[in-house]
């Protein structure tokens, strides 16, 4: 795990400190933990996901998978591609007022 969370943080290009300050955990937890010397706990791991909810866990924990949950397939995979939505137009504007009365635009 430790040179995954060394990927994740150059591809978010923030420091181990700034992961530290972020997370609430001390900066010699996050240097242990790049080194091998530690393994991350529970709390890391949550802190992780609340604070990074971009981030898959399955990649961070395991290796499986992208790094982003939303991150296009590589590889031999067949992304679904989804069409662009349709751009929306307004059709209704109401106006409130401070005497209990509106307008309506369309």
């Amino acid at each position: 795990m430790d040179k995954r969370l060394q990927q994740f943080l150059d591809a978010e290009n923030i420091t181990q400190a700034q992961l530290a300050d972020t997370l609430g955990v001390a900066r010699a937890g996050i240097s242990h933990i790049l080194s091998g010397r530690n393994k991350p706990g529970f709390d890391f791991l949550e802190a992780m996901a609340l604070h990074f909810p971009q981030i898959s866990m399955d990649w961070l924990l395991t290796g499986k998978g992208r790094m982003y949950k939303d991150a296009p397939a590589q590889g031999g995979e067949n992304p679904v591609l989804a069409a662009p939505p349709a751009p929306r137009r307004v059709s209704k504007i109401l106006v409130f007022y401070d005497d209990s009365t509106f307008e309506e635009f369309q």
